[in-house]
C-alpha cells in the first residue's frame, strides 16, 4: 500500500497540468467563456448526480439485505456511480469526461467487474462469498497435461556434491 501511495503526488500534479493543457485547448477552440461555461454546467451537473448515485446505491444496498441478497453487486455499482458523480463534479474537462464515461451503462459494467475483482483478492474468499454470492468458476475439460520435475544435471565431481544435493551445471 505504501508503495502505491508514494505515487499519488506525482499522479495528482500530472492531472493537474493535464487538466490546464485540456482546458487552454479547447478554450483556443471555442473560446474561454464557452470553456469556463462549459466546466461550470459539468460541475453542477455532477453534484446533483452526486446525491442521486448516493440514494440510488442507498436503496440498492438497503433492497438486498431486506431481499437477503449478497450487496456486492450493488454496493461495487454505487461506488462506480459516485466515483462518476464526484469526478463529473470536480472542475476539470478531463475529470468531468471519465466521470461521464463512469455513468454510461457499458462502461459501468466494466468499471463495476473491475473494482468486483480487485475486492475479491484482497478479501478472503469467505468474505467474497458473502459479499458478491458464489463465483463462477470455469472448468475446461480436456486432458490433463503431465507435469514435469525439472530435471538436474549428472555430478561431474562427486567430491563436489554433498549426498542428495543436485547441482545444476554452470554452478559452483
Amino acid at each position: 500500500m505504501r508503495r502505491v501511495l508514494r505515487f499519488v503526488p506525482p499522479a495528482l500534479l500530472l492531472l493537474a497540468v493535464l487538466e490546464l493543457a485540456v482546458f487552454v485547448l479547447v478554450g483556443r477552440g471555442i473560446g474561454y467563456g464557452a470553456a469556463v461555461l462549459l466546466m461550470f454546467a459539468a460541475s453542477l451537473l455532477g453534484l446533483v448526480l452526486v446525491r442521486r448515485e448516493g440514494l440510488r446505491a442507498w436503496r440498492g444496498f438497503r433492497a438486498a439485505l431486506e431481499s437477503r441478497q449478497p450487496p456486492g453487486r450493488q454496493v461495487t455499482d454505487g461506488l462506480v456511480g459516485l466515483l462518476g458523480a464526484l469526478l463529473l463534479a470536480l472542475p476539470g474537462l478531463v475529470s468531468g469526461l471519465v466521470g461521464l464515461l463512469l455513468l454510461v451503462p457499458p462502461v459501468r459494467r466494466l468499471a463495476r467487474s473491475g473494482v468486483q475483482r480487485a475486492a475479491e483478492r484482497r478479501v478472503s474468499s469467505m468474505t467474497a462469498g458473502d459479499l458478491f454470492g458464489p463465483r463462477r468458476v470455469r472448468v475446461r475439460r480436456g486432458d490433463p497435461q503431465p507435469t514435469t520435475a525439472p530435471t538436474a544435471a549428472p555430478v561431474t565431481d562427486p567430491g563436489r556434491a554433498i549426498e542428495g544435493e543436485i547441482v545444476e551445471p554452470g554452478r559452483p
